[in-house]
């Protein structure tokens, strides 16, 4: 468990001791404003996790509610922990048993916006120029795209949306804060655009099986990581689809290769 201070926007991260090759160093819960204070994602119920954000809690004049990026275990687990420590506090998320977030909406100081693709359900929260972004963008390497109807067209329209707004810093659920948005915004879309290029040469060039399709779009990426790229290939193959611009022949990933890591 390790502490990162966003001390000008008055907002800390606490960073659970749960690192892999899918959560990088951990999942990053963050609080944010006090009397009382607000939290994003309270990540896995681990022990020292958990104490940890009690004690920060404590600290900053108590709870005023949860709000999750996307329901996905390593950001949620915490949740009913958290709200037995803490009776009544309210959680937003954008599914499940909770205030449903839309796009635009507020909860307490945060302001949701839409950015799906990684999961259908999954928002970043705005907390003045700060964008606290989950999965949809993490401070190293990529993320993978689930291959929900429109995803990969929904997620490059939602860091669109990112790229619009005005602001300071991206703190993500994994990884370190990046200090230059706009740069890291404009590195993710070119990130699948590149992908998407390498994909249609890949097609072109008569390659129709899944493992074709990654030599040739996803060459570089570590054994560990397949699983993700092969979700990943789903999703830009859908989108492909979608556009008319998918060859007849095509091999889709079989529903056990979609299992999200």
């Amino acid at each position: 468990m390790s502490l990162v201070e966003i001390s000008d926007a008055d907002a800390v991260g606490v960073r659970a001791a749960n690192p892999s090759a899918f959560t990088l160093t951990g999942t990053n819960s963050w609080l944010v404003g006090r009397d009382p204070a607000w939290l994003i994602d309270p990540g896995p119920a681990l022990t020292g996790h958990l104490e940890a954000l009690v004690g920060e809690i404590g600290r900053r004049g108590g709870l005023g509610g949860i709000a999750l990026t996307h329901d996905h275990f390593d950001h949620s687990e915490a949740v009913p922990v958290l709200q037995g420590r803490f009776p009544g506090t309210p959680l937003a998320a954008g599914r499940g048993e909770a205030a449903r977030l839309q796009p635009g909406a507020r909860f307490g100081p945060l302001e949701a916006v839409a950015t799906p693709g990684h999961a259908p359900d999954h928002f970043a929260l705005l907390f003045g120029d700060v964008a606290f972004t989950g999965d949809a963008v993490l401070g190293r390497g990529s993320v993978f795209i689930a291959p929900d109807p429109g995803a990969l067209a929904g997620y490059l329209e939602g860091l669109a949306r990112l790229r619009a707004r005005t602001l300071r810093l991206l703190a993500p659920g994994h990884g370190p804060i990046v200090d230059s948005p706009a740069a890291k915004l404009d590195e993710y879309v070119a990130h699948r655009l590149e992908r998407e290029r390498r994909l249609l040469q890949a097609l072109a060039g008569g390659a129709r099986s899944v493992p074709e399709l990654l030599r040739g779009a996803w060459s570089e990426v570590p054994e560990a990581l397949r699983p993700a790229a092969t979700i990943t290939l789903a999703a830009h193959l859908d989108k492909l689809e979608d556009e008319g611009r998918l060859p007849a022949g095509v091999r889709r990933p079989a529903p056990f290769e979609l299992r999200a890591p």
